[in-house]
């Protein structure tokens, strides 16, 4: 559906062009990540639009910038550690690229967004020395406490310089799942090739767009993530700064996201491999290079919604007990825009304790340790970090001793017992 646009300012991020074209609208929604503490259960709490377009010229699906990313990152809610399927992604991906491109004693790893340390510790036994760039200061201060060298600032042009400054460069720049929560996406990337050195890797991994429109995934949007990402359109976003994708896998976490490989444009040593050219001819097929997917997407969204309610309000209503497993952010997304209360989930359960004895924003729903689940017993259990359900189902099979099912909430509706 084309759309007039709001007002002048709403333009591409990237190549500012006028965003015209909605992809997803998922109303009005609280930032996803502001857990409500319990003494101020009773306080308002600001809510946004929720509504993101896609660019005719470059095809980057985009949220408009709301709120300031030091309010959204100043201080996090989310540590990284508490998936151990994340770390074990994040020690196996140290070990290839070791392997791969040789990072040694002599090398500098650096890591954009390094959270609490959860990746640059596997490094560092390795003895390679190592960077965390990390925005959130009570994150950074987890990884300081584990030695893990850490600095507060957000990345862009102005840290890259400053940096370079001080004579640091990097022999590998990486970041995870970082890419899509920087509103200034061109600031960002222009700070890669300035921190890189002449030889360097850059990978970065991130959600793949594709995945999201395949699997229905609309609660992956949420307020801190401002891009949503194709490899056509960071192909494109990167070689605008002179840094040549030359080569690209698709690993499964979050859903199906991509590792892209990265070095400046003139490094010979690294040609591309055959996978560049093989994913685009997949995105083009899909249909990311027109339109006409982008426009489909909302049906299927409001579909996904409608399914899960008509579960739960069934379930409900034959004196069934409902409760989530996880309080991540795209469980806030998908519950807000469900109208998900505790009218139909009782509680959630969280292993991390940064979340625990906290209300989920706007649904208010209360969070509370993983050992709630065993003392009352539910019926369902609704995966809302369904990215990690066979890690969850694997580490609380106990609850098919009394008959319990687990729920994957989007497409078909998958359940489990």
């Amino acid at each position: 559906m084309e759309l007039t646009p709001l007002s002048d300012r709403i333009q591409c991020r990237h190549c500012n062009a006028p965003l015209t074209q909605s992809f997803c609208d998922l109303g009005m929604s609280p930032l996803a990540n502001s857990y409500v503490p319990l003494d101020k259960q009773s306080s308002m709490e600001p809510f946004y639009p929720l509504h993101t377009y896609v660019c005719h010229s470059c095809h980057l699906v985009q949220l408009q910038e709301f709120e300031n990313p030091q309010h959204i990152f100043g201080d996090y809610a989310y540590f990284s550690s508490y998936s151990t399927s994340w770390l074990a992604h994040a020690k196996a991906y140290t070990e290839m690229m070791t392997a791969r491109f040789g990072f040694n004693a002599q090398s500098q790893v650096v890591e954009i967004a390094s959270n609490d340390g959860y990746l640059l510790q596997y490094f560092q036994k390795q003895g390679v020395p190592v960077l965390g760039i990390e925005p959130a200061a009570n994150v950074a201060k987890v990884a300081e406490a584990n030695d893990i060298p850490s600095i507060v600032k957000f990345f862009g042009v102005a840290t890259a310089t400053e940096l370079v400054a001080q004579g640091l460069n990097a022999d590998l720049l990486l970041g995870n799942n970082v890419l899509a929560h920087v509103p200034d996406i061109n600031d960002f990337v222009a700070g890669m090739k300035i921190i890189l050195k002449p030889t360097g890797i850059i990978t970065m991994e991130f959600p793949h767009l594709l995945q999201l429109i395949a699997n229905d995934q609309f609660d992956t949007i949420y307020h801190e993530h401002f891009s949503y990402l194709s490899f056509i359109t960071v192909e494109r976003i990167f070689g605008t700064f002179g840094i040549r994708l030359f080569d690209v896998e698709e690993v499964s976490t979050h859903g199906g996201s991509l590792r892209i490989f990265g070095c400046h444009a003139d490094n010979a040593a690294q040609p591309n491999t055959p996978r560049v050219a093989a994913l685009k001819a997949k995105e083009v097929e899909f249909g990311l290079a027109g339109t006409e997917v982008y426009s489909r997407f909302s049906e299927s969204v409001k579909a996904t919604k409608r399914r899960l309610l008509t579960f739960l309000i069934e379930a409900k209503n034959n004196g069934k007990t409902i409760v989530g497993y996880g309080a991540p952010a795209k469980g806030n997304t998908l519950l807000n825009y469900c109208g998900i209360g505790t009218d139909l989930l009782d509680y959630t359960v969280d292993a991390s304790p940064h979340k625990q004895n906290h209300l989920l924003p706007g649904t208010r729903i209360p969070v509370f340790h993983p050992d709630k689940i065993k003392e009352t017993q539910p019926d369902f259990v609704l995966i809302l970090p369904w990215n990690l359900k066979d890690e969850i189902m694997d580490h609380h099979s106990y609850v098919k001793s009394w008959g319990g099912t687990f729920i994957v909430p989007l497409g078909e509706l998958v359940t489990s017992t």
